[in-house]
C-alpha cells in the first residue's frame, strides 16, 4: 500500500507552450518592424467606434428558439472571446423593439459585483444580428473583432478601466468611461496575425487545462480510494484493529446561544455555527460574535486549535458532509448548538488522523445510515460516536497521515500540486497574450 500511494503522489506535468510562444512572438515582432517601424498609434475607443447601450430584455424574455439574444449575465458565464451562436433567443415580435449587435460588434457587460468582471466582452460573429440586453454595450468598430475582444482581456485594458468603475455593491462602467480608454491600433494585417496566434494559444491552453483537469479528477478519485483503504484497512501486521469513535474521541454538542445577545465587536469570541462550516473549511468572514464574562459558565464550549467541528443538521447533511478543523487564527471561539466538536484522546488517537477519519467515505456513509428525522434530518453526538474505524498504533497513524498529506497537497493545494499547475498555465498564457498586445506607441 505504501509503494502504491507513493507512486500515486508522483505527478508529471503536461508539455508547456513556452518554447512555441517564443518562436511565434519572434515572427510577429518581425512583422511589426516591417509594417509599423515607427510604432503603433494608441487611440481612445470612442475614436475607433460607437458605443450603444442594449435595452429592454430580461431573463424572463428569453426563449429556446427565434432571434439570437445575448443577455449581459451570459457574457460573464457562457461566452469566451468570441461566439457565432447564442445560447438564448427572443421572439421576432419582441426583437423588433430591441437594439442589435451586428456580426463583428463587441458586446460588453458593464455591471458586476466583481471589478475584474466589469467590461467583460465577447465578439459577436454570427450571421444574424443579435439583440442585446440592458447593462451591456454594443461597440461597433472597423477593427478585427477578435483583436478588440482579446484587448479587453489584456492587463493594460484592465488597469485603465479601474479609473472608470463606479458604484458600491454593484460595480459598473459607463459608455463615456469606456470611450476614453485607449488601445493600440496596429495595421489590420498585424491584428489578424495576432488573432491567429492567440486563437492557437487559446486552443492549446484549453487542451492543457483539459489534461490537467482530467488528471486532477483522476487523482481525487485515487485520493478518496487510498484514504478509505488506509483508514478502514488492516494494520501492517495484517490484523484489523477497529474501535468506536466515541471511545477514543471526546464528542461535545454546542450551547444554544440566543441571537439577542450577539455582539458585533471583532474582538469578542467567534460563534462557530453550521452556517460557518464548509467542506473542510471555515467561512471565517461570516462569524457572529459573543461577549464573554467571567461567570458565563461557557468554558466547556471553548474551542481549541486543531479541534474538528461538524455540522449536524440540514442543510448541511446529507447533501454534503460539512466539517472543518479549527486554526489558531479562529480563536477565541465557542461551539454553538447543532454543531459537534471532536477532540481526540491524544494517548491513543492522533488528531490529524481523526481529521482523515471524518473526511473518509466510510464516515460519510455512516452519517447517511444514522441520521434521523424526515423534514429536518439531523445527527446526534451518540450516533457520531458509533462509527467504527481502523485504529493502528500512533506511529502507524503518523505514517498514514504523512501519505495522505502528500495526496491532499497534490489535489487541493493552491501553492503546489495540480491546482498550482493550472494557475501556472493560465499565467503563462496571459503573459504571451499581454506581450502580443503591447506595442511601442507612435510619437505624434
Amino acid at each position: 500500500m505504501r509503494d502504491r500511494a507513493r507512486r500515486a503522489c508522483t505527478y508529471v506535468p503536461p508539455r508547456p507552450f513556452a518554447s512555441v510562444g517564443r518562436c511565434i512572438v519572434s515572427r510577429i515582432d518581425e512583422l511589426i518592424v516591417e509594417l509599423c517601424p515607427q510604432g503603433v498609434p494608441h487611440k481612445p475607443l470612442g475614436e475607433l467606434g460607437v458605443f450603444t447601450r442594449g435595452n429592454g430584455m430580461q431573463k424572463k424574455d428569453l426563449v429556446d428558439s427565434g432571434i439570437p439574444a445575448i443577455h449581459y449575465g451570459q457574457v460573464h458565464t457562457r461566452y469566451g472571446v468570441w461566439t457565432d451562436r447564442t445560447v438564448s433567443f427572443v421572439t421576432t415580435t419582441f426583437a423588433s423593439r430591441l437594439r442589435k449587435a451586428r456580426s463583428g460588434d463587441l458586446v460588453i457587460a458593464t455591471t458586476s459585483e466583481d471589478d475584474a468582471a466589469v467590461a467583460k466582452a465577447v465578439a459577436w460573429l454570427g450571421r444574424e444580428d443579435a439583440v442585446v440586453s440592458g447593462d451591456a454595450y454594443i461597440f461597433r468598430h472597423s477593427l478585427d473583432p477578435k483583436f478588440v475582444s482579446y484587448f479587453f482581456q489584456s492587463e493594460q485594458f484592465q488597469e485603465q478601466k479601474k479609473r472608470g468603475i463606479t458604484g458600491t455593491k454593484v460595480r459598473r462602467i459607463s459608455g463615456d468611461a469606456l470611450s476614453r480608454l485607449r488601445m493600440p491600433v496596429p495595421p489590420l494585417e498585424v491584428q489578424r496575425e495576432i488573432v491567429r496566434v492567440l486563437d492557437a494559444f487559446t486552443e492549446l491552453e484549453a487542451e492543457l487545462e483539459a489534461e490537467l483537469e482530467a488528471e486532477l479528477e483522476a487523482r481525487r478519485r485515487q485520493y478518496a480510494h487510498f484514504k478509505s483503504a488506509l483508514i478502514v484497512g488492516t494494520s501492517r501486521s495484517g490484523r484489523r484493529a477497529t474501535c468506536r469513535l466515541g471511545d477514543v474521541c471526546d464528542i461535545l454538542v454546542g450551547f444554544p446561544f440566543k441571537s439577542a445577545h450577539f455582539s458585533s465587536s471583532p474582538s469578542d469570541a467567534s460563534l462557530v455555527r453550521g452556517d460557518n462550516i464548509g467542506q473542510g473549511v471555515l467561512k471565517r468572514n461570516e462569524f457572529k460574535r459573543w461577549r464573554r464574562s467571567a461567570s458565563d459558565g461557557l468554558h466547556p464550549y471553548e474551542l481549541h486549535a486543531a479541534d474538528i467541528v461538524l455540522a449536524m443538521d440540514r442543510p448541511w447533511i446529507p447533501a454534503g458532509l460539512k466539517w472543518a478543523r479549527m486554526e489558531a487564527e479562529d480563536l477565541p471561539a465557542l461551539l454553538v448548538q447543532r454543531v459537534a466538536r471532536l477532540r481526540s484522546k491524544p494517548e491513543i488517537l492522533d488528531q490529524r488522523y481523526l481529521g482523515y477519519v471524518i473526511s473518509s467515505l466510510g464516515f460519510a456513509e455512516h452519517v447517511l445510515t444514522v441520521q434521523t428525522g424526515n423534514t429536518v434530518p439531523h445527527l446526534s453526538g451518540r450516533s457520531i460516536g458509533q462509527f467504527c474505524f481502523a485504529l493502528p498504533t500512533l506511529e502507524e497513524q503518523a505514517r498514514i497521515v504523512a501519505i495522505l498529506d502528500k495526496f491532499d497537497a497534490l489535489v487541493n493545494d493552491l501553492s503546489s500540486g495540480l491546482p498550482a499547475e493550472l494557475v501556472a498555465r493560465r499565467k503563462q498564457y496571459e503573459h504571451y497574450r499581454d506581450r502580443l498586445l503591447t506595442f511601442k506607441e507612435m510619437v505624434a
